[in-house]
């Protein structure tokens, strides 16, 4: 697949999330996606305080209350944002995409990588710098509350290649017209 930016840049939903559990590929794809589209990305994990990086490495799930600050944070980097921008974030719960959707004042585009529980652990045993250990995988896929029919998503399976997860992302935002 090319990497060159795509003329679809404009017809973009102008809040995108890409989201799922640990080891799914949220910065991966977030990354090539903005190559392809020349849109801003921003790796979640970025803007989560240092109480919840020093917790979630030390082997603890993070609460709801943990994540509350995050999640308004998220919102509010869409709200201040003139441009279209894409986040990596987990998005759990319906809960915190509501709150997103709510701190963003816009409409919010999710892209939900999923996969069977074995491609995640190998996923991130593989990876070699991430605070998150592969302890809190369970975890977070008990805690995974998918997108309802009603919310504004697409679901893709993370076991194909990076190419091709990354096409069928950005189809489906092309086909978006939210402002």
């Amino acid at each position: 697949m090319s990497m060159a930016a795509s003329p679809l840049r404009s017809d973009m939903a102008r809040c995108i999330i890409v989201m799922g559990v640990a080891g799914c590929g949220k910065t991966s794809v977030g990354e090539g996606l903005s190559r392809l589209t020349a849109v801003r990305f921003i790796d979640g994990d970025a803007l989560h305080p240092k109480a919840n990086v020093d917790k979630m490495s030390a082997g603890n799930p993070l609460m709801d209350q943990d994540r509350w600050p995050w999640i308004e944070a998220i919102g509010r980097e869409f709200a201040a944002s003139s441009e279209p921008l894409i986040i990596g974030c987990s998005a759990l719960k319906r809960s915190y995409r509501d709150k997103i959707r709510h701190h963003a004042g816009a409409v919010v585009s999710f892209i939900h990588l999923t996969g069977r529980r074995e491609v995640l652990d190998r996923r991130m045993r593989e990876r070699k710098t991430h605070f998150m250990p592969v302890t809190l995988l369970d975890s977070q896929l008990a805690t995974l509350e998918p997108p309802g029919s009603d919310e504004e998503s697409i679901s893709i399976d993370i076991d194909q290649p990076i190419d091709d997860i990354i096409a069928q992302a950005a189809r489906y935002l092309g086909g978006q017209h939210i402002d």
